[in-house]
Parts: C-alpha cells; structure tokens; sequence
C-alpha cells in the first residue's frame, strides 16, 4: 500500500488504478506512463533496496558489536565512499585535467563511491584476519572514518565554491537518480549481501549470548564475523554508491522493530526489518516530494526529522531498551 501510494503522490496526483494500468502496459495517458514507468516506479525500487539494505546491516553490526549505537557505517564504508566521490568532484582543483576524463562519465560518481568503499572494506578484512577483539574492529573502523574525513576537509579546503555545492548536494542523499540500468547492478549488489545475511541469522542469534558461547556451540568467530562484515559492505557499500549516504535509517530502523516486536530473535527481526526498513523510507520520501508542489526536501532530512521522534516515543514508551 506505502509502495503505491509512493508512487501515486508527487508534483502531479496519479490515481491508483492509472498505476496498475501502467504496469500491465494498458495506459492511455502517455505522460502518466512515462512518469510512473521511468521515474517514480524506479525511486520506489530504490526506496525499498535502501530501507531493508541499510535496516539490515544496521541490525548486523549493533549484533555483531554488541552496542545499541553500531550502524551500517561504523567500519568506516561511507566516509571510505565520500572521499572517492570528493576525489572525482573535488579533486579537479588539486590534480587539474588528470580527472576531467573520468568526470565526463555518468558513473564516476558511483564507480568513485565504490572504490572507495571497497578500499576501507579491505583493509577492514585485512585487520579483522589478524585481530581477536571484536571491539578493536569497531575503534579501527572509525579510525579509518576519521582518516577519511580529514582528506576530505583537506579536499574541499583547496576547492572552488561550485565543486563544494556539488560534493554538498550529494552528501544530501538522493533516490530518484538512477536508471535501470543502475538499478539492476545495485540490487545484486543487495541481493548478495542478503543472502549472506540469512546465511548469518543462526550466527547472529549465537552472538547475542557472547563470543563463548557462540564457540561453545561450535560457531568458527572469525569466519562468521568476516561473513557478516562482507554483507554489512554489500548492502551498505552498494546503497551508498548509488544513492549516497542516507542517514538514520540503519541506526534506528533495528531499535524500531525490536521495540515492536519485543524479541531478540533474528529469525524474526531480520524479515521484520526489511519490511519497516522500506516502509519507513518510502514514507519519508512520500513526505519528502511536497504531493502536489513542484519541491523535493533532501531524503536525510526528512528520515531524521520523522523517525528519530519515533524511536524516542517507543523508549519512553516501553521504558527499556531491548538488546
């Protein structure tokens, strides 16, 4: 219902049955047909990846850590992302003509954003191979975030007003950007990172209990925790390439659900948050259009200013934390 109404609400009102007349190709009204079929049917799509992607990996590390404040983006994947994108678009003033090639690319913001990621998320892998400490993994992360940072500010120090607005804009976040073709690619992309997801739920509910005890059931720690790193990277890498960093949504969406669902168990949080995870977004983003205005708010803004309300009238609410 949230998926329809999504994609019915914007500038211009569709009605529901013109939607579903659209999607078994039986539209009269062209314009209808290209808004729903090309743009608004897309960012729907997008919406539900982000949402159940980043609820996921949200709820795979604050599991993994043991910590109520882990999110999808404590090893440092999004600042990793933000320094390849600041690279491609900042990066021109410092290196001049050396990145206008790549510049002219359509992908070079999401093929910067994933190198990015990717390179954080080695090195995360390398470290996690020779560390014991779960926790250690949790501090070099965001070390390696700070790192990130740092190169950025120093970036955009040296960069022109113009190239700051547009770095500025993609921090924003953004759901409505991407072809099919682009979709295609992110959703296997997630696809993986889920899979591997549902392959850790027996992990995951093992670890609640600690390390010991997940050994004492015979769980080999380091390879399933470098399991749950890898799907971490996959949903949240990807999402941030594709539709950059959306804040809130994988820190929050967890607490949500388990506030809801009064249960620990993974078998039942992880489908649970896939579900809250996209019908949260897709509302945000249906409040985010402005129905009927010709605005668009930036998607950040709105996940913050509606759920974090949320999660904090279910805490006091429920009164305690559950964990």
């Amino acid at each position: 219902m949230v998926f329809i109404a999504n994609i019915s609400l914007g500038s211009i009102s569709i009605p529901t049955k013109a939607i579903l007349d659209s999607f078994i190709g039986t539209q009269d009204n062209i314009s209808w047909q290209h808004i729903i079929m090309d743009y608004r049917l897309p960012k729907a799509i997008t919406a539900i990846i982000v949402g159940s992607g980043l609820g996921i990996s949200g709820l795979l590390m604050q599991t993994l850590f043991r910590n109520p404040l882990a999110g999808p983006f404590v090893l440092g994947i999004t600042s990793g992302a933000s320094l390849g994108v600041a690279i491609v678009i900042m990066g021109a003033s410092i290196f001049g003509g050396v990145l206008l090639g790549i510049l002219a690319s359509k992908w070079s913001i999401v093929i910067a954003a994933t190198l990015g990621s990717f390179l954080v998320l080695l090195t995360v892998l390398i470290v996690s191979s020779k560390v014991r400490d779960t926790m250690a993994i949790l501090i070099i992360g965001l070390m390696f975030a700070s790192i990130s940072a740092a190169a950025v500010n120093v970036l955009s120090y040296f960069s022109s007003a113009e190239e700051l607005q547009q770095f500025f804009f993609w921090g924003f976040g953004s759901l409505g950007n991407l072809s099919w073709d682009e979709i295609l690619v992110l959703a296997a992309l997630y696809i993986l990172g889920l899979l591997l997801s549902v392959i850790s739920i027996k992990t995951l509910n093992s670890l609640l209990l600690g390390e010991n005890y997940a050994k004492s059931l015979g769980i080999n720690i380091k390879q399933s925790r470098l399991l749950i790193i890898i799907a971490t990277s996959l949903l949240a890498g990807s999402i941030t390439a594709f539709a950059g960093p959306i804040a809130f949504i994988g820190l929050a969406i967890p607490h949500i659900t388990r506030q809801v669902f009064n249960t620990s168990n993974h078998k039942v949080l992880l489908p649970a948050v896939f579900l809250f995870g996209a019908i949260i977004i897709l509302v945000c983003d249906s409040i985010a259009q402005l129905p009927n205005s010709e605005y668009t708010l930036p998607i950040n803004a709105i996940t913050s200013l509606i759920g974090a309300p949320i999660v904090i009238w279910l805490l006091v609410r429920k009164r305690k934390m559950m964990f």
